[in-house]
This record gives structure tokens, C-alpha cells and sequence, in this order.
């Protein structure tokens, strides 16, 4: 879960240079916001490691999670 998501998601659109696809969003979002990627990636690992044998995770991955809430966002804004 990304906390402020919008306003994130608001400034990485706003320091983009280039055409705005979701690709450049996210890896503009890896350069700008380490920190919250990083937890993200930690939220999972605590999670995976938490599951019971042979159960599923509900969780996606956390580069899935992140261009999925991009993609959703920027479909929003139009």
C-alpha cells in the first residue's frame, strides 16, 4: 500500500520530461521516491515469508502492484 499515492503520483508526473507512459512513470517513481519502493518491497517480503505452506499469495508482486496503481491513476486523471 502506497501512502499519499496521489500526490506521488502527481509530483512524479510533474518532474516527467519525456511522453508519460507507464513504464516512465515507474521508473521515475524508482528514481524519485526510493524509500517507498523499498518499503513496498518489504511489505511483500514479510508477507511471503508469513504464509503457510502451499497456500497462495494474494499479494502481487511489487513491481505488478506499483504499475497497476500507475496505470489506474492515470486513467483517472484523464
Amino acid at each position: 500500500m502506497i501512502v499519499n499515492k496521489d500526490l506521488l503520483f502527481k509530483n512524479t508526473l510533474h518532474s516527467l520530461k519525456e511522453k508519460v507512459t507507464e513504464q516512465t512513470m515507474f521508473t521515475a517513481f524508482l528514481k524519485i521516491y526510493p524509500e517507498e519502493w523499498k518499503q513496498l518491497k518489504t511489505n511483500f517480503s514479510k508477507f511471503n515469508r508469513s504464509k503457510q505452506f502451499g497456500r497462495t499469495i494474494p499479494l502481487p508482486k511489487p513491481e505488478v502492484f506499483l504499475k497497476k496503481e500507475i496505470r489506474v491513476w492515470l486513467k483517472s486523471q484523464k
